[in-house]
């Protein structure tokens, strides 16, 4: 087990990232972000919290509960009516992406409401990819073998990522 992002180097990357979205989407009024239950709803509250320290812009996060390993297998929720977001520039967020799967099924529930813009953000990317999907924002690119799995814990005040 290799340690890869620290706790410091996890806050600096995030840290980073949610200036970029403001350099991006400096223009909206109001910005949705959509983290995928798990460390993915942690990131996009960490996000929020720097976000609104920094901008007047109404920042809100939906939390999308999404059965990762069997993604078809149970309805995909959000934590607001979908109607919320309708017309809406959301970001959708997710700790590591490796295959798509989860992000790809998380953006079709997105996309089942008419939306301004959907943008992607990870915090680490591994470039495994087996469906059309990809980051717009990544805060760590890394090259695995298909064998190897990275592990991210936001949930403590010790975060930390680690290639396994």
């Amino acid at each position: 087990m290799n340690n890869i992002l620290n706790h410091l180097e996890i806050e600096q990357k995030i840290n980073r990232l949610a200036h970029e979205l403001l350099e991006n989407c400096f223009e909206e009024e109001e910005i949705f972000i959509a983290g995928i239950s798990g460390n993915g709803s942690i990131l996009a509250e960490k996000l929020k919290l720097i976000l609104t320290k920094n901008t007047p812009q109404s920042i809100q996060v939906v939390k999308i509960t999404v059965n990762k390993d069997e993604p078809w297998s149970e309805p995909i929720s959000l934590s607001v009516p979908e109607e919320t977001l309708k017309n809406g520039f959301i970001i959708l967020v997710d700790d590591v992406l490796n295959s798509g799967k989860t992000m790809q099924y998380a953006l079709v529930k997105l996309l089942e409401r008419p939306t301004k813009a959907i943008k992607t953000l990870a915090l680490v990317d591994r470039s495994h990819r087996r469906y059309p999907i990809k980051a717009d924002f990544v805060g760590l690119s890394l090259s695995t073998t298909l064998k190897e799995r990275v592990e991210v814990d936001l949930s403590s005040s010790n975060s930390h990522a680690y290639l396994i």
